[in-house]
C-alpha cells in the first residue's frame, strides 16, 4: 500500500509551537491528519475542521516498563569463633 501524499498548508500556524509554514496534512481513510515539521507535533481533524484531543495520558492508561530483574549475589556467613554464646 502506498503513503499518502502530505502536503504543506500555506500559512498554517503550528498550534504548539507558533511556527508559520510547518504544517503538512494528509488524508488516511477519509481522516485528515496534520503534522508539523518544526516540533513534531501531530493531531487528527473531525468533520468540522476541529482538532480531536488525544487521550490524556495518566497512570492508568500508560504502559509501565517492568524493572529489570535485578542478578543477586549469593552470601554465605561463618560464625565468628570468637564470639561465645
Amino acid at each position: 500500500m502506498s503513503e499518502p501524499k502530505k502536503r504543506f498548508i500555506a500559512g498554517a500556524v503550528c498550534p504548539a509551537c507558533s511556527a508559520q509554514d510547518t504544517i503538512k496534512m494528509w488524508d488516511e481513510d477519509g481522516t485528515p491528519h496534520r503534522e508539523c515539521v518544526a516540533c513534531g507535533y501531530a493531531d487528527t481533524l473531525n468533520a468540522q475542521g476541529q482538532s480531536v484531543p488525544r487521550e490524556i495520558g495518566t497512570r492508568v492508561n500508560q504502559a509501565v516498563a517492568k524493572p529489570a530483574a535485578s542478578k543477586g549475589q549469593t552470601v554465605q556467613f561463618f560464625p565468628n569463633p570468637k564470639l561465645k554464646k
